[in-house]
């Protein structure tokens, strides 16, 4: 690795992995055009080293119909890392100990990202945060007091840097642990009405992005973001959101990741509150204030003991459920259960299902009030 305007001892943010020139060399390749996060891990699982993936990249473009390929310069790669020491970033490789394990569970997980502030953030319980850009006065008031409470209780505020509910939530949550995920480079302050919010996450918080540094952000960038939004977090909550909004994607992305999703009701004339009342109607748990997902998450963790009391591996995975099924299952749970209780084993045989699905739904229907645990490991539904 040479550059005549680059030294490694002085300038070179800290690259964690394996050698310094195949951890150049990764960086490189994802860099290459046409390489995406599919295409990157392929070729680093055929030809063993990102190196070697290198030399063979001309080729596989051509095997594709792809003429005239070129892999990215070296140049390009002694730019971003000066462009990265200059912005005080850090990158963080996958299969280090630096990178949040929580992003490990991704199929598309990133395999670097860029970071600016507090590394720590990143190993503590985090949920994410997200909503509309045109958040009405109730909506950022809502979102500030969730992200005040959640930071009070000890988690880390996820969210997108962008204005309206994000916003509110990274400002509420300064003092206590707030990431953002940005959809351009790292060092891109983007909408620039939040450069200084952006200024203050790196002090007391974190920024991060996949992309390169200097990337102004795209449409198409955002869905990308939005899916390390979800996989950092163990829950993510919808504060307001149209029926067609980037917010929902995020959900949809933590649904598929297999992790909690709420959503904060709003009123049905309302188009803001649209997307979240959909989220509703299809069994996301609905949200009033921070204790709501506080109870919510501490019962989750509740459930890996259950399943072992009910003969279930604890490893077990918990399956991955439409909002749609949730809901009819809410259904089929109530139309079930009477004053009378009943045994918990009991209900989940009647109902065919296993354990690790039912024990879930059962978690969000007590959360709403429409059922009760009574000792012995009993259930009736009030009213």
């Amino acid at each position: 690795m040479t550059d005549k305007d680059y030294n490694p001892s002085s300038t070179h943010p800290p690259i964690p992995p394996t050698s310094e020139d195949e951890s150049f060399a990764r960086l490189r390749l994802l860099r290459s055009r046409r390489v995406g996060v599919s295409t990157y891990k392929r070729l680093l699982i055929e030809h063993g080293t990102a190196q070697n993936a290198l030399v063979a990249l001309p080729e596989v473009a051509r095997a594709a119909g792809v003429t005239n390929y070129e892999i990215c310069p070296e140049g390009v790669v002694f730019a971003e890392l000066r462009a990265a020491k200059a912005a005080g970033a850090q990158l963080i490789m996958h299969g280090t100990d630096a990178y949040p394990e929580t992003l490990c569970d991704l199929n598309d997980a990133p395999p670097f990202l860029w970071a600016i502030g507090n590394l720590d953030l990143l190993h503590r319980p985090k949920i994410s945060l997200v909503g509309a850009r045109n958040a009405s006065s109730l909506g950022t008031r809502m979102a500030k007091a969730l992200a005040q409470g959640l930071g009070e209780a000890g988690y880390v505020v996820v969210s997108g840097l962008a204005r309206g509910v994000d916003a509110a939530a990274h400002l509420a949550a300064l003092g206590t642990g707030t990431i953002a995920v940005q959809a351009g480079g790292v060092d891109v302050m983007y909408p620039a009405e939040n450069t200084q919010l952006a200024a203050d996450i790196a002090a007391s918080g974190l920024r991060l992005s996949e992309q390169p540094m200097g990337l102004q952000p795209m449409a198409r960038h955002f869905p990308s973001r939005n899916r390390i939004i979800a996989g950092l977090s163990h829950a993510t909550i919808v504060v307001e959101a149209a029926a067609k909004s980037g917010s929902l994607i995020t959900a949809r992305d933590a649904l598929d990741q297999g992790r909690e999703v709420l959503a904060v009701p709003g009123h049905p004339f309302d188009a803001r509150a649209a997307g979240c009342n959909m989220l509703l109607r299809d069994g996301a748990t609905l949200v009033r204030n921070a204790a709501d997902v506080i109870e919510l998450l501490g019962r989750a963790d509740a459930v890996q003991p259950r399943q072992a009391e009910l003969g279930l591996p604890e490893s077990a995975p918990a399956p991955t459920r439409s909002l749609r099924e949730t809901a009819a299952l809410h259904l089929q749970i109530l139309s079930r259960l009477g004053p009378s209780p009943i045994a918990e084993d009991q209900l989940i045989r009647d109902l065919q299902a296993s354990a690790a699905k039912v024990a879930p739904v059962l978690i969000d229907l007590e959360l709403e009030g429409q059922i009760l645990r009574q000792p012995g490991g009993l259930v009736s539904r009030t009213g």
